[in-house]
């Protein structure tokens, strides 16, 4: 076919004033071409194609349209601004149209003589001579052939010479298809001179502030995985909850962004479908291409982008019209103002003409194979187990998108920001070294949630368990380690931004948390789908200022592209947790110190000095007692008789003697009393009022939490060695066993032990009264993390708790099963 269509080609560009040649692709040489090119108004590849097609298309003036592209056409080819075989395409289209048109050459120039161009006319008198004169190629013989070949019988047996399909290879580059929505692709690969290399990169310093490679690569992760549309749908998810008065509220204080909450509100009002990934896909996949144009990307690069982002389009997205209406939005929403209203005016010629990149369906335009090498780089970028950790951060710092790794390099402000966060927030001190980082990583706590929720779905057809308000029945079917594990990674980060740590201990804890999670959640969806369980369960306990992440976890699951779907999990058959999981034995033992303190939910470890020195002196305010001999001492005393023998001897008598201690009452109120004295009668006024029911309760459990409180911090001085905690913890388990059979009893053992002992105060009734609302707390877990006990059973007691769904637990003693 090409033996007709391009010596016709030929003689018709000599209507606009081209030599007649063989071919006209050789007619010009590449500068020649841009030079006539930007005579034309066309200063680059993306206007070409745009221009090719518009012209090839043209309803409305066809004649002059189609010869315009027939120019195109030969200026595009000689500058390489598309190939040999996409020309042909077009070169058969636009002869198609013509001859369909214009059964005659007479006709076509006919058609042609509105232009009121004598060069033009003077032409087509030559044309016509030369077809008279049977010179050239006339215009019936290609006429004939043309219908030949469209004729089915010539389709079914098409040969060497057939005339390509109409969309098919006039954008030969399925990849490609997708990024018509910026600008049609006519050639692929690109070989772009340097000069017009600099060119794209201007652009792309000017669009999206990009200076170089890695710039890109970091806009093109994030275009993929979170983009603008994280930041819309969660203010769409948040504002269709509240009420008109609180949208407006929230308008009125986004000051620059206020065009922007305008169409969102609207978008709301008008019940718009809340959708427009597509404006970062699509963008993906432009970025791609113009990396690739600015020499940044490799050609395998910008496909395995431009690829990516397709597959997510695909994941998203029925149809092309779906992924445009949502690219609409995006754009609205980006610029802020509402483009609904021209929608069909700016999409229609891409989403109905025969002609369009998009006549190929969306479905259609990626191949398996490009797919899923797509796939395997997005893998292999996100890898590294320092990828685990930032994107579980990012959940709590959405800006930690952006990072590729934890061992990139960051400016002065982000260092000084991270160590002020480590010293002022978490207390971690820089003498701790990494070993400082185990306090936060507690498996204890992530076992008292197991078993709430494993409680909760047994018991709740027969009674109200602890914390049922809470719906913690669901939760039982997701392991709870990434409750406490995502803020364990967000310290992480913090302490690998602030340079303290060498990279080798920060890349050992980063294995360590993708060991544990890999073990705990086989892929991301179950990870998130526990972590958004728990997390809509547990931010019912948090105060006003504290914002849920449920919503952030929500979306992580919906968006395809989100980096969680993307991680690597490890397949270690050996790993270590980033901190110590305590047996449930002594976990329970260090739970007796009940709420005498906030509730520690790992094994206690030495603190740093600065630390132990405030600790210290805590404890000398508070028992006397100034180092490790005495603290000892103290605690063998508490261990064998403590404070329960106190009462035994000195008040206990008076219970069977009201006549005796009235009297001794009396004596002590008549005289001026030493402190001593002012203690004893205070305690005999205890016993006398039965005051938080003293004479009632065993209030051995007071020296118990007391033992147990005073120990954990004896270990934090560093004061008691681990064996030496271990003997204490071991005592106090036998006096609980030995004293109460359950939590209820021990609790209100240590509230009259409390209130017994403490000095008369003018806040005495409040402390009290906290006190016990903390005791209860524990008992019921109300809040779920306010103290364990409605976890454990105590001590010596038979076991009342559901065996949890989870290895996610603490193991019990060698000889115990749990």
């Amino acid at each position: 076919m090409s033996e007709l269509l391009v010596p016709w080609w030929a003689q018709q560009l000599t209507l606009c004033g081209w030599p007649l040649v063989s071919d006209p692709r050789l007619a010009l040489d590449a500068v020649q071409a841009h030079s006539r090119l930007q005579s034309l108004g066309v200063g680059g590849r993306d206007e070409f194609a745009w221009r090719l097609w518009e012209s090839g298309g043209d309803a409305r003036s066809p004649s002059f349209a189609r010869l315009a592209a027939l120019e195109l056409l030969a200026l595009g080819s000689a500058a390489n601004w598309i190939r040999s075989p996409c020309t042909d395409a077009w070169l058969a289209m636009l002869a198609r149209g013509i001859v369909a048109q214009a059964p005659t050459l007479k006709a076509w120039l006919q058609s042609l003589a509105p232009l009121n161009d004598p060069a033009l006319d003077a032409a087509g008198r030559e044309l016509l001579a030369r077809e008279r004169q049977q010179r050239g190629v006339s215009w019936s013989a290609l006429r004939h052939r043309l219908k030949s070949i469209d004729s089915p019988a010539s389709q079914d047996a098409a040969g060497f010479d057939s005339l390509p399909s109409l969309s098919a290879d006039l954008w030969p580059e399925g990849l490609w298809r997708a990024r018509a929505a910026m600008a049609p692709v006519l050639a692929w690969p690109v070989d772009i001179p340097l000069e017009e290399q600099r060119q794209y990169r201007t652009l792309l310093r000017e669009q999206d502030d990009v200076g170089g490679r890695e710039e890109l690569m970091a806009l093109l992760f994030w275009l993929a995985g979170q983009g603008h549309r994280y930041g819309w749908d969660l203010d769409a998810v948040r504002m269709s909850r509240q009420r008109p008065e609180a949208q407006l509220e929230w308008l009125s204080g986004l000051n620059d962004q206020h065009d922007y909450g305008r169409v969102l509100l609207a978008f709301l009002a008008d019940a718009e479908p809340l959708e427009w990934a597509a404006w970062d896909w699509f963008r993906l996949i432009d970025q791609a291409y113009l990396g690739h144009c600015a020499g940044w990307l490799t050609t395998q690069e910008a496909e395995r982008f431009a690829s990516h982002g397709i597959d997510l389009l695909q994941q998203r997205y029925a149809d092309w019209e779906a992924a445009a209406r949502a690219y609409q939005r995006g754009r609205s929403l980006f610029e802020g103002r509402d483009l609904r209203p021209i929608f069909d005016e700016e999409w229609g010629g891409l989403l109905s003409a025969d002609t369009s990149p998009w006549a190929v369906p969306l479905a259609d335009t990626l191949e398996e194979g490009l797919r899923e090498s797509s796939r395997e780089f997005v893998r292999q970028y996100r890898q590294d187990p320092g990828c685990w950790v930032l994107s579980v951060a990012s959940i709590r710092d959405p800006d930690l998108i952006h990072r590729r790794s934890l061992g990139e390099a960051l400016g002065p402000e982000r260092v000084q920001e991270a160590e002020r966060y480590l010293e002022e927030v978490l207390g971690l001190r820089r003498e701790e070294g990494t070993a400082g980082l185990a306090r936060f990583w507690m498996p204890a706590q992530a076992h008292h949630l197991n078993q709430l929720a494993a409680d909760s779905r047994h018991t709740a057809t027969r009674r109200s368990p602890p914390g049922a308000s809470r719906r913690l029945a669901v939760c039982a079917d997701h392991a709870a380690t990434i409750t406490m594990a995502e803020k364990y990674a967000f310290y992480l980060v913090m302490a690998s931004d602030s340079g303290r740590y060498s990279t080798v201990e920060i890349e050992a804890l980063a294995q360590s948390l993708c060991d544990v999670l890999s073990r705990f959640y086989r892929d991301a969806e179950s990870l998130l789908s526990a972590w958004q369980a728990w997390e809509t369960v547990l931010s019912e306990d948090e105060t006003p200022e504290e914002v849920s992440l449920a919503d952030d976890i929500a979306w992580h699951r919906r968006d395809p592209g989100s980096p969680f779907h993307w991680l690597t999990p490890s397949r270690s058959l050996t790993w270590l947790e980033p901190g110590v999981r305590p047996t449930l034995t002594r976990f329970t033992a260090i739970s007796l110190a009940g709420p005498l303190n906030e509730a520690l939910w790992q094994a206690p470890q030495p603190l740093a000095p600065q630390d132990r020195e405030a600790l210290g002196e805590w404890v000398e305010h508070q028992y006397a007692l100034q180092g490790a001999a005495g603290l000892v001492d103290f605690l063998d005393f508490l261990a064998e008789a403590g404070d329960r023998q106190d009462y035994q001897i000195n008040y206990a008598p008076y219970t069977l003697n009201r006549t005796r201690l009235e009297a001794e009452i009396a004596i002590l109120e008549s005289g001026a009393c030493a402190e001593e004295d002012r203690v004893h009668l205070m305690r005999l006024k205890h016993v006398r009022d039965n005051a938080c029911h003293c004479n009632d309760q065993d209030m051995t459990a007071w020296d118990i939490a007391q033992l147990v409180d005073l120990a954990l911090a004896g270990r934090q001085l560093d004061w008691l060695s681990e064996d030496r905690l271990a003997h204490y913890l071991d005592a106090a388990m036998r006096l609980a066993e030995r004293h109460y059979s359950n939590w209820r009893d021990y609790a209100e053992g240590l509230y009259s032990g409390f209130g017994f002992f403490m000095d008369d105060t003018p806040e005495r009734e409040a402390f009290l009264q906290r006190f016990r609302e903390a005791l209860t707390a524990w008992l019921e877990a109300e809040p779920l993390l306010a103290g364990a006990w409605a976890s454990l059973d105590f001590p010596g007691s038979p076991m009342t708790h559901w065996t949890s769904l989870h290895v996610d637990i603490l193991p019990g003693e060698p000889s115990l099963l749990h």
